[in-house]
Protein backbone atom coordinates (compact mmCIF):
# COMPACT_ATOMS: atom_id res chain seq x y z
CA UNK A 1 0.00 0.00 0.00
CA UNK A 2 1.54 3.49 -0.89
CA UNK A 3 1.49 6.35 1.55
CA UNK A 4 -1.69 7.77 -0.86
CA UNK A 5 -3.54 4.66 0.24
CA UNK A 6 -3.02 5.46 3.94
CA UNK A 7 -4.63 8.83 3.45
CA UNK A 8 -8.02 9.72 5.28
CA UNK A 9 -11.38 9.32 3.46
CA UNK A 10 -12.41 12.12 1.39
CA UNK A 11 -15.19 12.96 3.62
CA UNK A 12 -13.07 13.28 6.43
CA UNK A 13 -10.78 15.73 4.77
CA UNK A 14 -13.71 17.33 3.80
CA UNK A 15 -15.08 17.20 7.61
CA UNK A 16 -11.55 18.91 9.04
CA UNK A 17 -11.18 20.98 6.79
CA UNK A 18 -14.37 22.55 6.45
CA UNK A 19 -14.50 22.38 2.38
CA UNK A 20 -18.06 22.91 1.82
CA UNK A 21 -18.25 23.01 -1.83
CA UNK A 22 -19.08 27.02 -3.38
CA UNK A 23 -21.38 27.67 -6.00
CA UNK A 24 -19.70 30.49 -6.74
CA UNK A 25 -16.46 28.43 -7.81
CA UNK A 26 -18.36 26.15 -9.59
CA UNK A 27 -17.69 23.29 -7.03
CA UNK A 28 -18.88 19.48 -7.16
CA UNK A 29 -16.69 17.29 -5.01
CA UNK A 30 -16.35 13.44 -6.54
CA UNK A 31 -15.53 11.40 -3.86
CA UNK A 32 -15.87 7.99 -4.76
CA UNK A 33 -11.96 6.65 -5.26
CA UNK A 34 -12.85 3.93 -7.26
CA UNK A 35 -14.06 6.66 -10.14
CA UNK A 36 -11.42 9.24 -9.55
CA UNK A 37 -9.28 5.92 -10.01
CA UNK A 38 -11.28 4.99 -13.86
CA UNK A 39 -10.53 8.38 -14.71
CA UNK A 40 -7.11 8.88 -14.18
CA UNK A 41 -6.89 5.68 -15.84
CA UNK A 42 -8.93 6.78 -18.67
CA UNK A 43 -6.52 9.34 -19.69
CA UNK A 44 -4.18 5.96 -20.56
CA UNK A 45 -0.29 5.20 -19.92
CA UNK A 46 1.14 8.14 -18.84
CA UNK A 47 4.30 7.48 -17.81
CA UNK A 48 6.72 10.02 -18.45
CA UNK A 49 3.95 12.53 -18.37
CA UNK A 50 3.56 15.65 -16.15
CA UNK A 51 -0.12 15.65 -15.48
CA UNK A 52 -2.12 18.97 -15.41
CA UNK A 53 -5.09 19.06 -12.73
CA UNK A 54 -7.77 22.04 -12.75
CA UNK A 55 -9.26 22.10 -9.05
CA UNK A 56 -8.31 19.14 -7.34
CA UNK A 57 -10.38 20.33 -4.06
CA UNK A 58 -9.83 17.70 -1.43
CA UNK A 59 -7.93 15.48 -3.66
CA UNK A 60 -10.03 12.67 -5.19
CA UNK A 61 -8.88 12.73 -8.47
CA UNK A 62 -4.94 14.00 -7.69
CA UNK A 63 -4.71 10.78 -5.81
CA UNK A 64 -6.11 8.38 -8.83
CA UNK A 65 -3.49 10.49 -11.02
CA UNK A 66 -0.80 9.66 -8.24
CA UNK A 67 -1.51 6.66 -8.29
CA UNK A 68 -0.40 5.95 -11.72
CA UNK A 69 2.44 6.14 -13.69
CA UNK A 70 2.57 9.63 -14.40
CA UNK A 71 6.30 11.82 -13.68
CA UNK A 72 4.05 13.98 -12.02
CA UNK A 73 1.10 15.78 -11.27
CA UNK A 74 0.29 19.97 -11.14
CA UNK A 75 -2.76 20.70 -9.48
CA UNK A 76 -3.72 24.65 -9.95
CA UNK A 77 -6.45 25.23 -6.95
CA UNK A 78 -7.94 28.28 -6.17
CA UNK A 79 -9.51 27.95 -3.12
CA UNK A 80 -7.35 28.63 0.23
CA UNK A 81 -9.39 26.28 2.14
CA UNK A 82 -8.53 23.34 -0.48
CA UNK A 83 -4.96 24.21 -0.69
CA UNK A 84 -4.49 24.27 3.19
CA UNK A 85 -6.29 20.94 2.89
CA UNK A 86 -4.37 18.78 0.08
CA UNK A 87 -0.62 19.70 2.66
CA UNK A 88 -0.90 15.96 3.95
CA UNK A 89 -1.52 14.77 -0.05
CA UNK A 90 1.74 16.72 -1.11
CA UNK A 91 3.73 14.85 1.53
CA UNK A 92 2.54 11.62 1.14
CA UNK A 93 3.43 12.07 -2.72
CA UNK A 94 7.41 12.36 -1.73
CA UNK A 95 7.73 15.07 -4.73
CA UNK A 96 5.35 14.20 -7.16
CA UNK A 97 2.76 16.37 -6.59
CA UNK A 98 3.25 20.53 -7.07
CA UNK A 99 0.62 22.56 -6.20
CA UNK A 100 -0.12 25.73 -8.02
CA UNK A 101 -2.44 28.74 -6.13
CA UNK A 102 -4.07 30.51 -8.24
CA UNK A 103 -6.88 31.00 -11.26
CA UNK A 104 -6.96 28.41 -14.23
CA UNK A 105 -8.29 30.63 -16.47
CA UNK A 106 -4.84 32.78 -15.91
CA UNK A 107 -2.34 30.12 -15.68
CA UNK A 108 -0.21 29.93 -18.28
CA UNK A 109 -0.04 25.57 -18.29
CA UNK A 110 2.51 25.01 -20.68
CA UNK A 111 4.89 27.00 -18.25
CA UNK A 112 3.91 25.22 -15.25
CA UNK A 113 4.56 21.70 -16.62
CA UNK A 114 7.57 20.46 -19.27
CA UNK A 115 6.67 18.35 -22.29
CA UNK A 116 5.00 15.41 -22.73
CA UNK A 117 2.26 17.30 -20.96
CA UNK A 118 -1.74 16.06 -20.85
CA UNK A 119 -4.41 17.69 -18.58
CA UNK A 120 -6.85 15.61 -16.58
CA UNK A 121 -9.89 17.28 -14.72
CA UNK A 122 -12.62 17.68 -13.09
CA UNK A 123 -13.81 21.13 -14.41
CA UNK A 124 -15.21 23.75 -12.24
CA UNK A 125 -18.46 24.17 -14.69
CA UNK A 126 -18.76 27.64 -14.46
CA UNK A 127 -15.42 27.77 -16.45
CA UNK A 128 -15.14 24.58 -18.73
CA UNK A 129 -15.91 25.85 -21.62
CA UNK A 130 -13.49 29.05 -22.25
CA UNK A 131 -10.34 26.86 -20.39
CA UNK A 132 -11.56 24.43 -22.67
CA UNK A 133 -11.35 26.91 -26.22
CA UNK A 134 -7.78 28.38 -24.28
CA UNK A 135 -6.27 24.78 -24.48
CA UNK A 136 -7.89 24.18 -28.01
CA UNK A 137 -5.56 27.17 -29.09
CA UNK A 138 -2.66 25.41 -28.49
CA UNK A 139 -3.82 21.84 -27.96
CA UNK A 140 -0.64 20.31 -30.06
CA UNK A 141 0.92 21.23 -26.47
CA UNK A 142 -0.87 18.60 -24.88
CA UNK A 143 -0.79 14.81 -25.34
CA UNK A 144 -4.68 14.77 -24.68
CA UNK A 145 -7.13 16.36 -22.42
CA UNK A 146 -8.82 14.35 -20.50
CA UNK A 147 -12.01 16.06 -19.12
CA UNK A 148 -15.33 16.20 -17.38
CA UNK A 149 -18.11 18.00 -18.46
CA UNK A 150 -21.90 18.57 -17.75
CA UNK A 151 -23.20 16.21 -20.50
CA UNK A 152 -24.82 18.91 -22.25
CA UNK A 153 -21.63 20.51 -22.91
CA UNK A 154 -20.30 16.97 -23.89
CA UNK A 155 -22.87 16.42 -26.03
CA UNK A 156 -21.94 19.66 -27.93
CA UNK A 157 -18.58 19.01 -28.15
CA UNK A 158 -19.15 15.37 -30.18
CA UNK A 159 -22.59 16.60 -31.87
CA UNK A 160 -22.46 16.12 -35.64
CA UNK A 161 -23.84 18.21 -37.73
CA UNK A 162 -27.48 18.47 -38.95
CA UNK A 163 -28.31 18.14 -35.01
CA UNK A 164 -29.49 20.70 -32.62
CA UNK A 165 -26.71 20.55 -30.44
CA UNK A 166 -24.06 20.98 -32.99
CA UNK A 167 -22.71 24.25 -32.66
CA UNK A 168 -19.71 26.57 -32.29
CA UNK A 169 -18.01 24.61 -29.70
CA UNK A 170 -18.66 21.41 -32.08
CA UNK A 171 -16.92 22.85 -34.91
CA UNK A 172 -13.92 24.01 -32.90
CA UNK A 173 -13.31 21.53 -30.78
CA UNK A 174 -13.70 18.79 -33.53
CA UNK A 175 -11.49 20.39 -35.78
CA UNK A 176 -8.54 20.81 -33.60
CA UNK A 177 -8.78 17.55 -31.97
CA UNK A 178 -10.80 13.75 -32.39
CA UNK A 179 -13.48 14.04 -29.19
CA UNK A 180 -14.07 10.77 -27.65
CA UNK A 181 -16.83 10.84 -25.27
CA UNK A 182 -15.67 8.13 -22.52
CA UNK A 183 -18.81 7.69 -19.75
CA UNK A 184 -21.04 9.53 -18.09
CA UNK A 185 -21.07 9.60 -14.14
CA UNK A 186 -25.04 10.15 -12.16
CA UNK A 187 -25.63 13.11 -10.09
CA UNK A 188 -25.49 11.27 -7.20
CA UNK A 189 -21.76 10.69 -7.59
CA UNK A 190 -21.00 14.39 -6.15
CA UNK A 191 -21.00 16.17 -3.45
CA UNK A 192 -23.50 17.86 -3.66
CA UNK A 193 -25.14 16.81 -6.49
CA UNK A 194 -25.33 18.81 -9.62
CA UNK A 195 -28.75 18.98 -11.05
CA UNK A 196 -27.28 17.26 -14.77
CA UNK A 197 -25.46 13.97 -15.36
CA UNK A 198 -21.64 14.44 -16.26
CA UNK A 199 -19.43 13.31 -18.97
CA UNK A 200 -15.77 12.23 -19.51
CA UNK A 201 -14.10 13.32 -22.59
CA UNK A 202 -10.89 12.75 -24.41
CA UNK A 203 -9.65 15.17 -26.40
CA UNK A 204 -6.54 13.96 -28.71
CA UNK A 205 -4.69 16.31 -31.10
CA UNK A 206 -5.15 16.24 -34.66
CA UNK A 207 -1.99 15.70 -36.33
CA UNK A 208 -2.95 17.66 -39.55
CA UNK A 209 -5.98 19.59 -38.45
CA UNK A 210 -7.95 21.77 -41.58
CA UNK A 211 -5.63 24.57 -42.12
CA UNK A 212 -7.07 27.89 -40.92
CA UNK A 213 -6.17 30.62 -38.34
CA UNK A 214 -8.05 30.13 -34.92
CA UNK A 215 -8.91 33.61 -34.76
CA UNK A 216 -10.58 33.37 -38.10
CA UNK A 217 -12.44 30.17 -37.18
CA UNK A 218 -13.85 31.73 -34.20
CA UNK A 219 -15.18 34.94 -36.08
CA UNK A 220 -17.09 32.84 -39.08
CA UNK A 221 -18.19 30.51 -36.30
CA UNK A 222 -20.03 33.28 -34.27
CA UNK A 223 -21.40 34.73 -37.30
CA UNK A 224 -22.82 31.58 -38.20
CA UNK A 225 -24.58 30.21 -35.43
CA UNK A 226 -25.16 33.15 -33.95
CA UNK A 227 -28.01 33.33 -36.24
CA UNK A 228 -28.27 29.72 -36.37
CA UNK A 229 -31.63 29.82 -38.06
CA UNK A 230 -30.58 31.91 -40.83
CA UNK A 231 -29.33 31.36 -44.02
CA UNK A 232 -25.47 31.85 -44.53
CA UNK A 233 -25.96 34.08 -47.10
CA UNK A 234 -27.98 36.14 -44.03
CA UNK A 235 -25.97 34.95 -40.61
CA UNK A 236 -22.83 35.87 -42.58
CA UNK A 237 -23.28 39.72 -44.08
CA UNK A 238 -22.13 41.00 -40.25
CA UNK A 239 -18.52 40.40 -41.44
CA UNK A 240 -18.34 41.04 -45.08
CA UNK A 241 -19.32 40.30 -48.39
CA UNK A 242 -21.52 37.13 -47.81
CA UNK A 243 -22.13 36.16 -51.25
CA UNK A 244 -18.24 36.21 -52.01
CA UNK A 245 -17.19 34.40 -48.87
CA UNK A 246 -19.52 31.34 -49.51
CA UNK A 247 -18.51 30.91 -52.93
CA UNK A 248 -15.09 30.77 -52.23
CA UNK A 249 -15.53 28.34 -49.68
CA UNK A 250 -17.83 26.38 -52.15
CA UNK A 251 -20.77 26.43 -50.22
CA UNK A 252 -24.24 26.72 -51.09
CA UNK A 253 -25.92 30.30 -49.71
CA UNK A 254 -29.38 28.69 -48.59
CA UNK A 255 -27.53 26.14 -46.45
CA UNK A 256 -27.58 27.11 -42.65
CA UNK A 257 -24.62 26.69 -39.90
CA UNK A 258 -26.08 23.55 -38.39
CA UNK A 259 -25.62 21.80 -42.13
CA UNK A 260 -22.14 22.63 -42.53
CA UNK A 261 -19.17 20.13 -41.54
CA UNK A 262 -15.92 21.31 -39.74
CA UNK A 263 -13.88 21.56 -43.25
CA UNK A 264 -16.76 23.49 -44.76
CA UNK A 265 -16.05 26.21 -41.60
CA UNK A 266 -12.70 25.90 -42.50
CA UNK A 267 -12.81 27.08 -45.97
CA UNK A 268 -14.83 29.62 -45.03
CA UNK A 269 -12.16 30.68 -42.48
CA UNK A 270 -9.91 30.93 -44.89
CA UNK A 271 -11.85 33.11 -47.48
CA UNK A 272 -12.54 35.24 -44.47
CA UNK A 273 -8.36 35.49 -43.88
CA UNK A 274 -7.97 35.99 -47.57
CA UNK A 275 -10.24 39.08 -47.78
CA UNK A 276 -9.06 40.35 -44.42
CA UNK A 277 -5.44 40.57 -45.98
Amino acid sequence: MSRIDELPPLRDVIARFDLGAKKALGQNFLLDLNLTGRIARAAGDLTGVTVIEIGPGPGGLTRGLLNTNAAAVVAIERDPRCVTALADLIEAAEGRLRLVEGDALEADVEALAPAPRAIVANLPYNVATPLLIGWLRRIDQFRSLTLMFQREVADRLAAKPGGKTYGRLSVISQWRADVRPLFNLPARAFTPPPKIESTVVQLIPRQSPEPAEFAAMETVTAAAFGQRRKMLRASLKSIGDAESLIEQAGLIPTQRAEEIPVAGFAALARAYQASRS
